[in-house]
């Protein structure tokens, strides 16, 4: 009973195979159709190859009919043994030609054994019968061929050949051997090499699929990583210039409306930047986050203070560490309750160091608080992302609790791009030369103890 129900579970899974290859077939005469349609002569979809089931191997036995038809009309002596060994020959064909599909069953001892089974059989009735019965050997050629796919093919091959136009040589002389052994070679070279290319266009199928959906999850991760960046640096300004605008506005309504007007820029800008991170296109700057990075600071009561040297950097590193400082300066304001943040950018010619260190709760509040304190929060994933950011591009980031109290968080990033390194000396360029004013002229608002 357990081997007919194993059987009957295979025939299903092989019955579910050939139905899959129909409807691969559909498709692929469809767009050939379409193809030839609009005039070109590549269709869209590849041709899915023979049947990866040893249906395609069974139309060959009916190279056994005049065999059958030699038992039936009684033209061979001993008709019940050569009949017996049809079947057993027909049998054994069956069962190593449909594990031939399957590579753990391919190279398993049972297969092995049929074959060699196989040969035996062969051999039997090709010496004892001659004439349709030699027929058989380009038949054990095709399941040798479907079964020794690799380095032993060749020999096994060649072997094979010899062996079957020997044996047709002494049962029916010369002017057969030749053929026999000719039809032997083909039919074991052949049927390894279709079946084998056909399991490396199934494989390579298989893994352009899968290298499809990663594409799809890397890019589903790149999405959600740049939107937890946008928007939660941006809600945090948000919030932070409505708080101020809140108690500005009972006694400087002046100030009160420019901060508004910031809330107002600041969502114009993150709705612009959301729209370009859908498209895949946005390209971060390193002096537009500096300068979002003090009126932030500001904003929140902390004292921003920037410093920048070093050659100008490229598209890409400004990206990145633009990408640092957006991620570091909001945990700053929701978490650190600094009064201080101090932005340096030191460049040589070979390496980029950012550091952004506030004096904060620091790791006073990552144990109370559990979400983060200042800038070393490890709480969320937005520094997981960018370290990981980082060392794809050869750098590295490190947060941690500064020596005189607040967090610290360093990134370092290798320069590259081609552009000439002309020094830009500390306090100069746009973000340096107004890092002083910003701090002077923003109004700071104090928060009330709670």
């Amino acid at each position: 009973m357990k081997r007919w129900r194993r059987l009957r579970c295979q025939v299903a899974a092989w019955q579910r195979e050939r139905l899959v290859w129909r409807a691969d077939m559909r498709r692929f005469r469809a767009a050939r159709r379409a193809a030839r349609y609009h005039g070109t002569d590549r269709p869209a979809v590849e041709h899915p190859g023979p049947p990866p089931t040893g249906f395609a191997l069974l139309p060959w036995l009916l190279l056994g009919m005049g065999s059958l038809s030699n038992v039936l009309q009684g033209e061979t002596p001993n008709p019940w043994i050569g009949g017996l060994g049809l079947l057993a020959f027909n049998s054994l064909y069956v069962y190593v030609t449909f594990r031939a599909f399957d590579r753990a069953k391919r190279e398993s001892a049972s297969t092995r054994v049929a074959l060699g089974l196989l040969g035996l059989v062969t051999t039997g009735l090709a010496l004892g019968y001659g004439g349709n019965w030699l027929m058989f050997f380009p038949l054990l050629g095709l399941a040798t061929g479907a079964t020794l796919r690799g380095p032993w093919l060749g020999r096994a091959g060649l072997l094979l050949t010899l062996y079957a136009g020997a044996a047709t040589w002494l049962r029916d002389g010369w002017d057969d051997a030749s053929g026999i052994a000719y039809a032997t070679f083909l039919s074991s070279m052949v049927t390894a090499a279709i079946l084998g290319l056909s399991e490396a266009v199934r494989e390579l199928r298989a893994a352009r699929e899968e290298l499809a959906r990663r594409a799809v999850a890397e890019e589903r991760l790149r999405f959600s990583r740049d939107l937890h960046d946008l928007l939660g640096h941006t809600l945090s300004v948000v919030v932070v210039k409505s708080e101020a605008a809140r108690r500005l506005a009972p006694r400087d309504m002046d100030a009160a409306l420019a901060q508004i007007s910031d809330i107002e820029s600041v969502g114009r800008q993150a709705l612009t930047e959301i729209r370009e991170a859908v498209t895949g296109y946005r390209e971060g700057s390193l002096a537009t986050e500096l300068a979002r990075a003090r009126s932030a600071l500001s904003a929140a009561s902390v004292e921003p203070v920037v410093r920048q040297s070093g050659p100008p950097l490229a598209p890409q590193t400004e990206a990145l560490l633009g990408w640092v400082v957006r991620e570091a300066v909001t945990n700053v304001v929701r978490h650190s309750r600094a009064g201080r943040c101090e932005i340096t950018v030191e460049g040589t010619a070979e390496r980029v160091r950012l550091t952004v260190t506030d004096n904060g709760a620091g790791a006073a509040a990552v144990t109370a608080g559990g979400a983060g304190g200042g800038t070393g929060s490890t709480g969320g994933t937005g520094l997981k992302g960018l370290t990981e950011r980082l060392a794809a591009a050869g750098g590295s980031l490190t947060a941690g609790p500064a020596p005189r109290g607040g967090f610290t968080v360093t990134a370092d990033l290798p320069v590259s791009g081609d552009e000439a390194p002309t020094p830009v000396g500390t306090g100069t360029g746009s973000a340096a030369a107004t890092a002083a004013p910003a701090a002077a002229t923003v109004p700071r608002v104090r928060r009330p103890p709670s």
